[in-house]
């Protein structure tokens, strides 16, 4: 691949640059020819296609067929940006329909390298339409459980970044790639460039990762050793207990509500980036909650245990959590419980955010869709309280039967200060009230919600 910009590769180049010595192998749908001049009689049409043609030595602007990444097979696609500048036409929607079908027929992921300007107007509504064959041939694709990443070029806009783009499970972009659904020439004379870049739509949560092409590689395939297709899974370990200096000292269990509300607040204590990385080999981010926010309190994605078992995970970091971040566990244990990955959750959290902002921002609405999430999931949930459980902001994210706390951790209806305040009780009383509120380790696995305590 050229080095001064691997975003406006070719589609071979692209292609070519993920699956190295291992080779691709082409396909073509049956030929479905164009009247003259095409469904518009749009004069020179014949002539642009036959330029774009000796120009690119392309026959249309995707190519697809079968290939290997790393060590994975997978189909591919990949826009051809100098034919038509990448635009979909009736002849393209035949080969992204075939490529789709392909992965579905012999139960391989898709992966898409895209750069596209949109529907080709000279075939007008029969282009626009193209968009409707590939939504469909995508929710066929996630109803079989096929995972979908996609890796955007430069530029990728218009219907092609809304369908294959943006409608991927996992969405990768090279750095530096214009990225939106609005094309440069279409665009307002004054917006921001950034909102329409890769970063710019990282930043907004519409994108997973900016990879640099020398990265690319070893990144899609993690993904594509994580989403699978996989055998039936088993649950995920629950993650071993980490002390301040990771000794392996046994804490004793608290004696009081007090104590155990200040070991969950202690600065000292493992946070969730701790457990993580003691707990995976290889970590894989979900970035944002696809609706323009993220929360940076909540880290989402799949990771490679040391023998390679795929785990998703969602992991408060114990700060509030905002409706972005609730919206993108959602999401993440909804991805994983399609594809028959195990998800494990870390709880960790004073409560739901719950100033005027998050309010405006669906608060409600997100927490409700997370319990519906986890308590929709068909693959085993397994979750670990490793700070503050603080109320239904963290209860959200807490597996059913299947909820283990640490030594230093706590979970309760509400925070024993607020229970204090509204019982009208001296803030003197607030160690009593914790006690009242049973929220220690040991308390709650004598009330049935917690299955065991970790160290």
């Amino acid at each position: 691949m050229p080095d001064a910009n691997p975003a406006r590769a070719t589609a071979r180049e692209a292609i070519a640059l993920l699956t190295g010595a291992a080779g691709f192998t082409e396909h073509r749908p049956p030929p479905s020819p164009l009247p003259p001049d095409g469904p518009l009689g749009w004069a020179g049409y014949d002539a642009a296609r036959e330029r774009a043609s000796a120009r690119t030595g392309e026959e249309e602007s995707v190519v697809y067929g079968t290939g290997v990444v790393g060590d994975r097979p997978c189909v591919l696609l990949s826009f051809e940006f100098g034919f038509l500048g990448g635009s979909l036409g009736r002849q393209t929607g035949d080969r992204l329909a075939a490529a789709y079908e392909l992965a579905l027929t012999r139960r391989l992921p898709l992966l898409a390298l895209v750069a596209t300007g949109g529907s080709r107007m000279q075939e007008g509504m029969v282009a626009l339409t193209q968009l409707q064959r590939v939504a469909a041939a995508s929710v066929r694709l996630r109803a079989a459980g096929l995972p979908q990443i996609a890796v955007v070029r430069d530029p990728t806009t218009g219907g092609g970044w809304a369908t294959v783009g943006a409608g991927a499970d996992v969405v990768l972009a090279l750095p530096g790639a214009q990225v939106g659904f609005a094309g440069s020439r279409v665009r307002p004379p004054d917006a921001d460039p950034y909102a329409y870049s890769a970063e710019g739509q990282f930043g907004a949560g519409q994108v997973d990762a900016v990879v640099p092409a020398d990265e690319l590689t070893a990144t899609v395939t993690h993904w594509l050793r994580a989403l699978g297709p996989h055998e039936d899974l088993p649950a995920a370990p629950v993650p071993r207990a980490l002390s301040v200096a990771d000794s392996g000292r046994v804490a004793p269990l608290p004696e009081t509500g007090r104590e155990a509300v200040a070991r969950a607040r202690d600065p000292r204590r493992p946070r969730a980036e701790a457990y993580l990385a003691d707990y995976f080999a290889v970590r894989l981010p979900l970035h944002g909650d696809r609706s323009g926010s993220t929360d940076p309190g909540l880290l989402c994605g799949f990771g490679l245990r040391g023998e390679g078992q795929p785990v998703a995970y969602v992991a408060q970091c114990g700060t509030p959590t905002r409706p972005a971040g609730y919206r993108a566990a959602a999401r993440t244990i909804r991805l994983a419980d399609r594809l028959g990955v195990p998800v494990l959750t870390l709880v960790d959290t004073p409560g739901a955010a719950n100033d005027a902002e998050a309010e405006r921002a669906g608060a409600g609405a997100a927490i409700a869709d997370a319990f519906a999430a986890v308590a929709a999931a068909r693959v085993p949930v397994t979750t670990l309280v490793i700070g503050e459980g603080g109320s239904g902001g963290a209860l959200a994210l807490a597996a059913p039967d299947n909820t283990h706390v640490t030594v230093d951790s706590y979970f309760s209806v509400i925070a024993p200060e607020l229970a204090a305040a509204i019982l009208k009780r001296p803030p003197s009383e607030t160690g009593a009230t914790a006690d009242q509120l049973r929220l220690r380790p040991q308390d709650l696995v004598d009330l049935g919600f917690a299955r065991s305590i970790v160290g």
